[in-house]
């Protein structure tokens, strides 16, 4: 179920009744939930309820803080998970409500050790959530998937069961967003869109949701960072849901799978981070051939969905729309280069190419060695240019 609209937030009245839940465990970003204004409608909703809550918890989920949240719905036998935030906060409530209900330990599920009797990850459906996004970026309300650091590993825990049982998207959560966190949320769920667009995985469907967020985002994102109102605040919530539908069929590719290091050493935002290495991947990607095409349904192929994202930027070439998505990144406040977020060593660039995902970068449509992405960032950074 989904419900998308201002004012969505009061479905959840209707959801505690649908499910007749009496105990409820919340995982919530504290600040943001009393900020958004949520609270002041979630709390006489909660009237009447055994309520548990679960807040404390770092940036980005953590395996201590998993286990930690699992062991109070232990404790707690909650009915009903609502998680409201950002990702981080959504990813904890997949889960919790989710991996609670194993048989099997949290670490041998997440890193894929457990044995299993189905397919996937997950043995047992989990506690019902609902997902209320406070971002318009990770689209995490959208997904089947969850992402968990175990010693400074990211891991993804991936299974249809992990997808929300609810998700409630209401722009007016979004009202109070700082210009920052606008700005590297939206940027995240910009940079999912392009990325699904080329991805080895797309199809018909994820392609509609794709360039709806793309369009969506490229003409909206600006605004929602420097001068928001109502309508772009709706307008970058749509982009970012169908953006998280988009990658739950695909996920994503090359400027995630670079990102992860640009923000544990850089301590750059998740977004801005994938946005740093967009332009350049994007005319990477343009001139896949034959050869080095990792998509089976050719390097034509390819190029006709790269022509899209060009025509999608309202651009003319590859190199129009590089430069397109740089000035909008520019426009928001954000570095639009590796050298701009003061990246500016090859030996910087080394070792971001060296912590590569290898996981999401077998998504990319042109193969991308070692050698030919430190040349691409390389040459990016120097020179401003692309490898042929």
């Amino acid at each position: 179920m989904k419900t998308n609209s201002f004012g969505a937030i009061a479905d959840v009245s209707e959801i505690l009744a649908g499910e007749n839940s009496r105990r409820v465990l919340m995982v919530i970003d504290e600040e943001a939930y009393r900020a958004c204004g949520a609270a002041d409608v979630i709390e006489p909703a909660l009237h009447g309820h055994s309520v548990s809550r679960f807040s404390e918890f770092e940036l980005n989920p953590r395996i201590a803080d998993v286990d930690r949240g699992i062991e109070l719905a232990k404790q707690q036998r909650p009915e009903l998970v609502i998680a409201i935030g950002g990702g981080t906060a959504l990813d904890l409530g997949k889960l919790i409500s989710r991996l609670a209900v194993q048989p099997a330990s949290s670490i041998n599920i997440i890193q894929g050790t457990a044995s299993l009797e189905r397919p996937g990850s997950l043995e047992r459906a989990g506690i019902p959530l609902v997902a209320i996004p406070t971002t318009a970026g990770t689209g995490s309300e959208a997904t089947h998937f969850a992402v968990v650091y175990v010693d400074g590993e990211k891991h993804s825990v991936a299974d249809p069961l992990m997808l929300p049982d609810y998700a409630i998207i209401d722009p007016r959560l979004t009202y109070s967003l700082p210009a920052g966190i606008t700005a590297a949320t939206g940027l995240d769920a910009f940079c999912q869109g392009i990325e699904s667009m080329w991805s080895v995985r797309a199809n018909d469907e994820s392609i509609g949701y794709a360039s709806e967020a793309i369009r969506l985002a490229s003409q909206n994102i600006v605004a929602a960072v420097n001068t928001p109102t109502p309508s772009v605040r709706d307008a970058m919530c749509r982009a970012s849901h169908l953006a998280g539908k988009a990658i739950n069929i695909t996920t994503t590719t090359s400027s995630h799978a670079l990102s992860y290091s640009i923000t544990s050493d850089y301590g750059i935002p998740h977004g801005i981070a994938v946005a740093l290495t967009l332009a350049p991947m994007l005319r990477f990607n343009a001139n896949v051939t034959a050869d080095d095409c990792m998509d089976p349904r050719g390097a034509s192929h390819v190029r006709n969905r790269i022509s899209a994202i060009v025509d999608l930027l309202g651009a003319t070439s590859v190199e129009n729309a590089s430069e397109r998505f740089s000035q909008i990144v520019r426009s928001i406040g954000c570095p639009a280069t590796l050298s701009e977020a003061s990246i500016t060593t090859d030996a910087q660039i080394k070792k971001i190419v060296a912590s590569v995902n290898t996981q999401r970068m077998a998504n990319n449509p042109r193969r991308a060695t070692e050698d030919l992405l430190l040349h691409q960032l390389s040459t990016s950074l120097n020179q401003g240019v692309s490898i042929g």
